[in-house]
């Protein structure tokens, strides 16, 4: 599906359609695992473009939706998009790698220097006027108010969001580790790819994400000290997807109890549950008016299923994994 429009959505706004079309052709660029990379140098010079023309233009309020991929992120951010104030933009970390490279721990735009945590103090000069212009420029070609903007590894960097851009809205969305494991352990298993002696898959280019999750968190927080010492190279994928899960569900946590303000968290389960009742309360968090796209939307394509079980998983894993489900209430 180009730009994630499934036949249901096409049923609704033309103009979310539109939206959706000049955000995955200008704006998104394309990860290491799809096709049409070929496009990445255009959409690069057109970002570079948008951040260069001087002017000081501030985005209206733009939200983010964080967490663990393969979580609801992005049907959460389809159903938003169907606002008329609301145009959808699918991680367009091409934008924030031009801003500023340590962004990017997927090796999609840069090569090396990703980091995951990043604080108010690591925004480097002029980074905040680069996304800003992108973004309030973004609202101005499709006539949209507010940017919404799915990039789940921020919610390991929500103080540096919000330095970037002090009126962002932040949407944590958790998911239970049963399913979000099997999802992402059967996505990096279907998705990768080989590029010579290279693998490109979930865990970034050439194993670059998993890499950076070993050394900067794994390694150094004393909660993992457990699992710092195996072979975590040749852990396999359900292992991993299942770490980090983990770390990002606890990172989602902590930040929700050091920001209650800034931070709406939404389980998926309650989505899929009572999708109109979740909506309403999170078009409120954002500051959004009631939309009946939105909530129709949402019903027509949120439904519940069966749990999958527990993954098998290494001991010390399996410790963490239980007390982290404990920890979000499943």
């Amino acid at each position: 599906m180009i730009g994630q429009l499934d036949k249901t959505y096409l049923t609704y706004s033309k103009r979310s359609v539109a939206h959706r079309l000049v955000s995955y052709f200008l704006f998104e660029g394309r990860p290491h695992t799809t096709k049409g990379q070929w496009i990445n140098p255009f959409v690069n010079a057109f970002l570079r473009t948008l951040a260069l023309v001087p002017g000081e233009p501030i985005p209206d309020r733009p939200i983010y939706i964080t967490g663990l991929g393969r979580s609801g992120t992005t049907i959460l951010g389809k159903v938003l998009s169907l606002h008329e104030q609301v145009g959808f933009l699918n991680e367009p970390k091409m934008m924030w790698a031009i801003a500023d490279p340590k962004t990017d721990v997927c090796g999609d735009y840069v090569e090396q220097g990703g980091r995951f945590l990043l604080s108010g103090s690591d925004v480097p000069e002029g980074a905040p006027s680069k996304v800003q212009r992108i973004l309030a420029r973004y609202a101005s070609l499709t006539g949209i108010e507010r940017p919404l903007d799915k990039y789940p590894e921020f919610i390991f960097r929500v103080d540096y969001l919000k330095q970037v851009l002090p009126n962002a809205k932040v949407v944590f969305i958790s998911r239970n580790g049963c399913d979000a494991v099997a999802s992402v352990a059967h996505w990096s298993q279907d998705k990768g790819v080989n590029v010579g002696e290279r693998t490109d898959d979930w865990w970034g280019r050439g194993d670059v994400k998993w890499t950076y999750l070993c050394e900067q968190i794994i390694s150094q927080q004393p909660e993992y000290a457990a699992v710092a010492n195996v072979d975590l190279k040749t852990m396999d994928h359900t292992n991993r997807a299942a770490l980090e899960w983990i770390i990002t569900m606890r990172q989602g946590l902590a930040a929700k109890a050091q920001m209650p303000d800034d931070i709406h968290h939404i389980k998926y389960e309650e989505l899929v549950k009572a999708p109109k009742e979740q909506m309403i309360r999170l078009l409120e968090a954002c500051e959004l008016p009631m939309s009946d796209d939105v909530l129709t939307y949402a019903k027509d394509v949120l439904y519940d299923r069966p749990r999958k079980d527990k993954p098998e998983l290494m001991p010390d894993i399996s410790k963490l994994f239980d007390e982290t489900m404990s920890q979000l209430g499943y």
